[in-house]
């Protein structure tokens, strides 16, 4: 057992090291372009599936109530949340429309909607981004694998090069940590 978990942790780190290399140019970008919409008085939309759906929730939460230090709030809104407008949309619509329709209700232009997918081609992801840049909004995706069809439509494209989706969900949230601290350093002021 020791020899697997080790095994493990050595995956990665492996993941964490071939992705910075290759990212951390996107991350400042995403951090500008966060910090821009909000200091403008824009927001963040945020959402993903399963896993992702607790990441988007998990950084609405940094940013609303604080990541390291007190601050002011900064305006996110997990997309994931609200089971009563999932339902619904889902029920009236299809699956594929829950998020592309909270961003056509919710989305102002100048405000940003942030997808993750660790596969790249979550369907409702992907609508997502197409009905945020009908609004004018920027899109930011996190993805995994090639970046699949979410990475030819979102502005940035923040791509973990790893089939396997523990290891992206990692580095994901490694990513999110990173913006998060960033962007409380200068929005937090």
């Amino acid at each position: 057992m020791r020899d697997k978990i080790k095994l493990e942790i050595e995956e990665s780190i492996e993941v964490k090291k071939a992705t910075f290399e290759k990212i951390i140019p996107k991350i400042e970008e995403a951090v500008k372009l966060i910090i821009t919409a909000i200091k403008t008085g824009n927001k963040l939309l945020i959402c993903g599936n399963g896993g992702s759906a607790s990441d988007s929730q998990h950084f609405a939460a940094e940013l609303i109530s604080r990541f390291k230090k007190e601050r002011r709030s900064i305006s996110a809104v997990a997309l994931t949340t609200d089971t009563s407008i999932i339902t619904a949309i889902g029920n009236d619509y299809t699956f594929d429309n829950i998020f592309s329709r909270q961003v056509e209700g919710l989305g102002q232009k100048g405000d940003i909607l942030i997808g993750i997918s660790t596969s790249g081609n979550s369907k409702n992801i992907l609508k997502a981004i197409e009905t945020a840049k009908l609004r004018e909004l920027k899109t930011i995706a996190l993805l995994g694998c090639d970046g699949g069809l979410i990475a030819k439509k979102a502005d940035l494209s923040i791509i973990v090069p790893s089939n396997n989706t523990p290891r992206v969900q990692e580095v994901h949230i490694t990513i999110i940590h990173i913006i998060c601290g960033l962007v409380e350093e200068e929005v937090g002021k």
